[in-house]
């Protein structure tokens, strides 16, 4: 049996080791920013009254991130991963280069990858594969179960321009966690008389040290890491896209960690996991954005009414019940059906505003009264496109060196 009962407190004691790291708070304030500018996106919609809540969601990404980092270092102990000798010293500085090809390269299973096959064919940089593929596996694990939990909490309306040009309604699902974690290290062949005795299958991933690892001391060490999530949902509600998200990079993960366990036995599946690791990576990105703009879109104008896309929390139009996908009828008994009628309709009503509209999946008929103050308050209320906007969000990932040499491609061509 696996010691959980001497374990898990040894983790917790980390765990709060990390969060008296400075690097952790640092990690935080980095988050805090990344949702002041999602907050910044909102306001540019709906207006200054949107512009808030950022510590609130940076309180609530922290505390995911805690519970996230407690799973993962959990998974860390249970399979014997340590980071001695796993060349994690190599991963940052190959991740922020493959960043300049791409955005999305800024991720460990591009750098691990790229490690592991440099490894393989030129036998530089000294890596241990399986643990190195190992760590990417597991960092995606508590990726895709943070993402489960709340990859569609503050989803950012948006407009997106579908291939063949039609600009649909949609939502960017973006989220980062700071996340602290229990790392495995070995301290070395040292007897210690209050250590925990390990089941004799452990460690599953053997230390690239000397030494029999059924003979070696190990100690937990805390590690300060943040994790990002970026994606879009158009023909899907915000919370099954997360939930479809987090099944596919759940599976990507499993199957990495299955082929970093084989590596070790097989030099033929250490080739394997190295290319699974960012093709695998790139075949769930390409599966989840691929499927989202071949379904039906969502957020499109419906044949009668104005389609909704969001609402404000709190608002009048969402105190009225109007949600994400419901149809606005008529505003004070008079009919809309284009954004302009309805802010024609909106510039003359105050006090009591009667909205009529078709709510939920099932389309119930709805008639609510709400009270607007008008004055400095905004309704609330972001319609669907109507296909002609100009002004969409680029979901271009495209780095500053691929940009450089697109343009200078183009030039060529060109002359």
């Amino acid at each position: 049996m696996f010691p959980f009962q001497q374990v898990i407190p040894m983790i917790l004691a980390t765990l709060a080791g990390a969060l008296a790291d400075p690097l952790f708070w640092v990690v935080v304030m980095l988050v805090a920013l990344q949702y002041r500018r999602m907050a910044a996106v909102r306001r540019v919609f709906f207006g200054e009254a949107a512009l808030g809540g950022v510590w609130r969601e940076t309180a609530l990404a922290s505390a995911y991130g805690l519970g996230g980092g407690f799973l993962g270092s959990l998974v860390i102990v249970l399979v014997g991963l340590t980071l001695s000798g796993s060349g994690l010293i190599y991963l940052w500085p190959v991740a922020i280069l493959l960043m300049l090809i791409n955005a999305r390269f800024l991720c460990f299973a591009y750098a691990g990858g790229v490690l592991a096959l440099a490894n393989l064919f030129f036998g530089f940089p000294e890596v241990n594969i399986a643990q190195v593929l190992a760590l990417v596996a597991v960092l995606h694990m508590v990726e895709s179960l943070l993402i489960l939990a709340g990859g569609h909490l503050g989803a950012v309306p948006a407009y997106f321009r579908a291939p063949g040009g039609r600009v649909v309604g949609g939502f960017t699902l973006q989220r980062f966690w700071p996340i602290p974690i229990a790392a495995l290290a070995v301290v070395g062949p040292v007897a210690v008389q209050h250590g925990v005795a390990m089941p004799e299958w452990w460690p599953l991933f053997k230390p690239d040290v000397p030494g029999n690892p059924a003979e070696l001391t190990y100690a937990l060490v805390p590690v300060v890491a943040g994790l990002g999530y970026g994606d879009l949902a158009v023909s899907r509600r915000p919370a099954a896209k997360s939930r479809l998200s987090a099944l596919y990079l759940g599976t990507y993960s499993l199957l990495l960690l299955l082929l970093a366990y084989w590596s070790q036995h097989h030099r033929a599946l250490a080739f394997l996991a190295a290319l699974f690791s960012p093709l695998g990576h790139e075949l769930v990105i390409y599966a989840g954005k691929r499927g989202e703009f071949r379904r039906s879109p969502l957020y499109v104008p419906p044949e009668r009414g104005v389609g909704v896309l969001d609402v404000i929390p709190e608002a009048p139009a969402y105190r009225a019940g109007l949600r994400p996908g419901d149809v606005l009828l008529a505003v004070n008994q008079q009919p809309v059906n284009s954004r302009r009628e309805l802010e024609e309709a909106l510039a003359w009503a105050w006090g009591p505003v009667e909205v009529e509209f078709l709510h939920g999946s099932g389309r119930a008929y709805r008639r609510e009264v709400v009270s607007w103050r008008h004055k400095g308050q905004p309704f609330g209320l972001l319609p669907v496109p109507e296909g002609y906007e100009e002004e969409v969000m680029d979901v271009s990932t495209a780095g500053p060196l691929w940009r450089w040499w697109s343009g200078f491609w183009r030039r060529l061509k060109g002359s």
